[in-house]
């Protein structure tokens, strides 16, 4: 079964209970998911569409970051939700993989509440024909022990470890700062 409007509501209701501050902030996701006519996991829908994003932390206190190709900025590790997709963080996780190498198995969810989601503009791509858009980035939390990378380059030019608190985005700095115990092996729990 593929996402569906419902699981992003759900998802969203869970966010907002944990981070009600954010609300008003994301008042404009819950605005298409209410449009009758809206597909929120398309990437054809250019009122909105919803992405999955993942926020992998290592033993070290470091977070890894990809140098996307087309956007030439340093992002975290995600992309558009896919049919097979079954959750919006088992999508954050596909992608994560993906785009970096990293075998699933090396990495473990932290939470099943998105940590932070991003809401944020997108510009036009002529070659792909895609206007401007705006992506509802629903960003997990991950850890891992001993990852190997092996970037893909097709859609990333680099892919590197930063410290926590070079996190640009002070919000979702403040929040991965919070979870416990960054050194925890992730195969022991």
């Amino acid at each position: 079964m593929s996402i569906g409007p419902q699981e992003i509501r759900t998802a969203l209701s869970a966010y907002l209970d944990r981070y009600p501050e954010d609300g008003q902030r994301l008042r404009i996701v819950r605005e298409v998911l209410d449009l009758p006519d809206a597909s929120p996991t398309s990437r054809e829908e250019f009122r909105g569409h919803v992405t999955a994003g993942a926020v992998l932390m290592d033993g070290q206190g470091r977070v890894l970051r990809i140098h996307h190709r087309s956007l030439n900025t340093w992002l975290f590790p995600g992309g558009h939700l896919e049919a097979g997709d079954r959750s919006l963080a088992g999508a954050a996780l596909r992608e994560l993989c993906e785009e970096t190498g990293i075998a699933t198995e090396s990495v473990t969810a932290v939470d099943a509440v998105p940590v932070d989601i991003d809401v944020h503009d997108i510009p036009e791509n002529r070659a792909k024909a895609e206007p401007e858009h705006t992506h509802f980035d629903f960003r997990y939390v991950f850890r891992t022990c001993s990852p190997e990378l092996s970037p893909q380059y097709e859609e990333v030019t680099d892919v590197r470890w930063f410290p926590v608190e070079d996190i640009p985005d002070e919000r979702l700095r403040s929040r991965v700062q919070g979870f416990p115990d960054r050194s925890e092996n992730p195969a022991s729990r």
